[in-house]
């Protein structure tokens, strides 16, 4: 008995941190048959296919991030969703946009509505950070590199929100009153269009709002 009650605080404990995926519990020696157990005594929910967390969860705005990016370790998060996670728009996204490699395989069931895109060599490495929200670890493009996406996929997201993220952006690089570590600078935003090979298509927006 009390070997049931440890693992059972455990898987506990581990939910508490943020969304569980059930493949997580091999690592702590947990059979998965304890996840239906503490969902029928009302300790744990089902959020998705294959995905739990406690009822008491800190949950944050960006929670919907933190519970795709379980969904797609291997992903970007780009566009409209890392705009809002910059603070360069007042827009809520519909979805959580993903950047993925050209290649890689898109997730087949996830517990909120995501849009991917896809890119390979500079254009999917260059300029990505690393957060963590809710506990669990999230990829997401640079704001230099948020900005030139959405010029290189503004056909998936409109022109006019790439240009209300390059003013916004062009507005923060001119701020003194930046967050400590954010970088919004002209260089960083040149590197990134070169990466995204999008400099000609951003050229004559930049020289406008300059």
């Amino acid at each position: 008995m009390p070997k049931l009650i440890k693992k059972s605080e455990v898987l506990l404990r581990l939910a508490r941190n943020g969304p569980l995926r059930s493949r997580e519990l091999a690592a702590q020696g947990i059979p998965r048959s304890y996840l239906g157990r503490l969902v029928e005594r009302g300790l744990l929910e089902r959020v998705g296919r294959g995905m739990y967390r406690a009822p008491n969860a800190r949950v944050t705005e960006l929670h919907t991030i933190a519970e795709t990016m379980k969904r797609v370790p291997h992903g970007v998060i780009c566009l409209l969703s890392a705009l809002q996670m910059h603070e360069l728009t007042t827009e809520v996204p519909h979805a959580v946009w993903v950047l993925i490699d050209t290649h890689a395989r898109a997730p087949r069931s996830t517990p909120t509505k995501v849009e991917i895109v896809r890119a390979s060599g500079p254009a999917l490495a260059h300029g990505v950070e690393e957060r963590s929200i809710e506990g669990v670890p999230v990829r997401l493009t640079s704001p230099a590199k948020t900005v030139t996406d959405c010029f290189r996929y503004r056909r998936h997201v409109g022109l006019d929100v790439a240009i209300s993220a390059l003013r916004e952006y062009l507005a923060r690089a001119r701020s003194p009153q930046r967050k400590r570590g954010e970088v919004f600078s002209i260089e960083a935003l040149v590197a990134a269009g070169t990466a995204d090979r999008i400099s000609s298509v951003m050229r004559p927006y930049l020289e406008a709002l300059a």
